[in-house]
């Protein structure tokens, strides 16, 4: 489903105008700013350097005004981008390599890294002070997307730890569901679907508030016990944007590394405060939460560096999946040129 819907989105884009440039506005002090568009595949705490990066003025400091549009999917946040709706997408990597696969002549390149694992957290409908994840056997969950990487993931922690994924629950299978959409499985689960789902923050935080649901385990934990480092969530655009604005992708990555370098030192209170004006809803009490079960599984990478190694865990989970056709080459979908400038401006 997933790479049917990126074609379809790559053959519309032909029609369309691509960004090759961005809007420019102004401060009230007169200063010209660049206007880039991320397009975010989910709204989350997850991506807290981001945000930060705002709050702090990094990016105003690089010259550039940043727009957030949530998609609710890497599929939607990768047609944005090929679409030119966004010159900057923030998902998980998959997507490029979906797209790369195809043969696409302008495929998504991905230049900056922004977290090290998986940021979603399984979620029961009671407290389970004691859970394991053998708890999963004979039950249904809600997993996510086919061929995104939260379900892809998640499936790789219950084969690794010796679960089957099935239908026959009466047997101890472990019935991962993919029907519900991802931006609504909170509700399902609510609604009675499922005796387990997914979700990340501040989602889970308010499942608990409302006592639909209860964090019981970190999917990031998990997984990083049996496959390392992933590049969960990375930001990338156009081959050919990238071409035509060099200087505007190094500005935007040495403001992500401010970010970066901020949240490494900055205390939980800190980054909840910087991250507030974009989560008005939740209490600061319950953002400084999110943020320590953030710390607590090193979700966040302190530099925007895209490894080779980090690429390979990443494929050796899709491969896990029976979603890849072949291996991406390394250097065809990431570019580790901004970063590492990035680093060095900033010594």
């Amino acid at each position: 489903m997933f790479k049917k819907f990126i074609t379809v989105a790559s053959s519309l884009a032909l029609s369309a105008m691509c960004l090759t440039g961005c809007n420019q506005t102004t401060t009230t002090d007169n200063k010209s700013l660049d206007k880039v568009t991320i397009a975010e595949v989910a709204h989350s705490v997850f991506y807290a350097p981001q945000y930060a990066a705002v709050t702090k003025g990094f990016f105003e400091e690089e010259g550039i005004k940043v727009d957030i549009i949530n998609t609710s999917g890497a599929d939607k946040t990768m047609a944005a981008l090929i679409s030119g709706e966004a010159q900057i997408g923030l998902m998980g990597p998959e997507a490029s390599i979906y797209v790369y696969n195809q043969g696409s002549e302008d495929y998504a390149v991905n230049f900056a890294q922004l977290t090290k694992t998986d940021g979603s957290f399984i979620i029961a409908r009671e407290e389970m002070p004691n859970f394991t994840i053998e708890d999963l056997k004979g039950t249904d969950i809600l997993g996510g997307r086919k061929g995104g990487i939260p379900l892809m993931t998640l499936e790789y922690v219950l084969k690794k730890n010796g679960l089957t994924i099935g239908t026959n629950k009466e047997a101890g299978d472990v019935n991962v569901r993919t029907d519900v959409q991802f931006g609504v499985m909170a509700g399902a689960f609510a609604g009675g679907e499922a005796d387990y789902t997914t979700a990340f923050e501040p989602t889970g935080t308010q499942m608990e508030e409302e006592k639909t649901g209860y964090i019981v385990a970190s999917v990031g934990e998990l997984s990083r016990e049996v496959a390392g480092d992933i590049p969960f969530t990375a930001y990338s655009t156009t081959k050919d944007f990238m071409a035509d604005n060099e200087d505007l992708i190094q500005r935007f990555t040495n403001a992500l590394y401010k970010g970066q370098q901020w949240c490494k030192t900055a205390s939980s209170e800190e980054i909840a405060e910087a991250m507030q004006p974009f989560f008005n809803d939740l209490s600061l009490n319950d953002l400084i939460s999110v943020v320590d079960r953030y710390k607590a599984v090193d979700a966040w990478c302190d530099n925007p560096v895209f490894t080779e190694e980090s690429l390979n865990s990443l494929v050796k989970i899709m491969e896990e999946a029976g979603e890849l056709d072949k291996a991406p080459v390394y250097n065809d979908i990431v570019n580790t040129d901004f970063a590492n400038t990035a680093i060095e401006n900033n010594k």
